[in-house]
């Protein structure tokens, strides 16, 4: 039984078994004009008792600051650098020495994230990771580094293929063998982790008809029976972090372990974006935390205790997109809580999660629909054409959509309105998300055989 529901005087025990069973970060994201220095944001974080920080750069005033504060430090790889850290070894050399060298142990890196979501990155990264985690790797051990850094990348929820039930999920397959093995051999071969980013949210907001909000929120609920293996689920967080598991024991790699890099709930968020609320923001974290703080793994890896990384420390004010992605920040810029949860195991003790609240959307409990269980397959998303695809296939893919796929092809014709830039990928970018739209945005509707991809950004950014 997941311990939100336990007797509070059982779970005060709880909180005492556990009190090491798992570990709670903070993503320090940074796209906004007005937060407070590097060194007050420190402050902040040690204050809330926080050990752990992800960062997305390797931005010198930020890790001088972390020197010293005995906090965890996962940096980032920046996707655009994956090419030159896949190409050339000595690359990834000086980047490591500039970067990583330069600062620990006075910094505690403990991790380099190589890329963010690189499946799912309109700039098609996905052919260099492997090589750059290898080239990253052999850089920390030509400096002696690789007992204390672990080198892995964080991948979204999008790259499962199937997610419900949790039993059956497992990769895309077109993933697998030139992408997936080949890491898992590395992460398994290194002794490190996968980083996974998982936002109940957006399967939430995107099924609302039929996810309780309860068993979103980590709330009181019937729970959902898994009709493969007969395991109960209380949350979807559990739900979804166990399709990942049950993923990589297909790929008979159960001996991996994982830890979840991003996972938030935003405070604020657009008309559509249903369940976007503080109520439901610090109902989500604050019971997150109790669950992580007091253990227990998950019902398909009872030992699994996860170190989880909250996403984000601050609304970041200059991001794109939909009102939800300025809003899932703890604090505010000034420094002031958005809400008010614990982060730690003392924290927890006089800690009431808050009450339900009305929301609109889906109240009944049923299972999780497939798909609609990551930012890049739900919201605001679009499909545009693979640059590398080639043209024979690029024009096939082209020919159907507009054919037999019924995609709305008429602003694309000469003289038409998007018929400029006269491109194969900008007119099949066009009509693959005029599919892709009107197929629903479903799991598997951007795809082609490999000629498209799912981003987050209007396709107008990259065509």
């Amino acid at each position: 039984m997941d311990p939100n529901f336990l007797p509070c005087f059982l779970l005060l025990l709880c909180i005492v078994a556990f009190a090491d069973a798992g570990s709670v970060g903070v993503n320090y994201g940074r796209i906004a004009n007005n937060l407070p220095s590097a060194v007050k944001v420190v402050n902040l974080v040690k204050s809330q008792g926080l050990e752990r920080v992800k960062v997305y750069d390797t931005d010198p005033a930020v890790l001088k600051a972390l020197s010293g504060s005995g906090i965890k430090v996962t940096v980032d790889l920046p996707n655009q650098l994956l090419y030159s850290a896949a190409k050339y070894p000595n690359f990834a050399r000086s980047w490591v020495q500039k970067n990583i060298v330069a600062y620990h142990p006075s910094t505690q890196i403990e991790a380099i994230a190589v890329g963010n979501e690189v499946f799912v990155d309109p700039h098609n990264t996905t052919k260099f990771l492997i090589s750059a985690m290898k080239n990253i790797h052999q850089a920390l051990v030509k400096f002696n580094l690789h007992s204390f850094i672990k080198v892995s990348s964080p991948i979204a929820l999008s790259a499962l293929q199937n997610s419900y039930p949790s039993s059956a999920g497992s990769f895309r397959p077109e993933l697998i063998e030139p992408v997936f093995r080949p890491m898992l051999d590395f992460l398994r071969q290194t002794g490190s982790y996968l980083m996974v980013n998982a936002y109940p949210f957006f399967a939430y907001e995107s099924n609302s008809d039929v996810i309780s909000l309860d068993y979103a929120l980590f709330r009181e609920n019937p729970g959902v029976v898994d009709s493969g293996n007969g395991l109960k689920y209380f949350n979807l967080f559990d739900a979804q972090i166990d399709a990942v598991f049950a993923a990589l024991s297909a790929l008979k790699y159960d001996d991996v372990k994982m830890v979840v890099t991003e996972t938030g709930w935003p405070s604020k968020g657009d008309e559509n974006e249903v369940g976007a609320s503080v109520e439901n923001a610090a109902a989500y974290n604050g019971n997150l935390v109790r669950r992580i703080l007091t253990g227990g793994g998950t019902p398909l890896k009872p030992q699994a205790d996860l170190t989880v990384y909250l996403f984000a420390l601050f609304n970041e004010n200059e991001k794109d997109g939909p009102t939800s992605e300025r809003n899932y920040g703890l604090f505010y810029p000034s420094q002031q809580k958005v809400y008010d949860i614990p982060f730690t195991v003392e924290g927890l003790k006089n800690y009431k999660a808050p009450s339900r609240s009305p929301v609109s959307g889906g109240q009944q409990v049923s299972a999780p629909v497939r798909g609609g269980v990551s930012k890049s397959t739900t919201g605001n998303t679009w499909c545009v054409a693979n640059p590398d695809a080639g043209k024979e296939k690029l024009q096939a893919a082209l020919d159907f959509a507009c054919g037999e796929g019924g995609a709305d092809c008429r602003p694309i014709q000469p003289e038409a309105t998007c018929y400029n830039p006269n491109t194969l990928v900008a007119h099949s970018s066009f009509a693959f998300n005029s599919y892709y739209q009107k197929k629903g945005r479903g799991m598997g509707d951007c795809y082609f055989g490999g000629a498209a991809f799912v981003v987050t950004q209007e396709p107008s950014a990259y065509f």
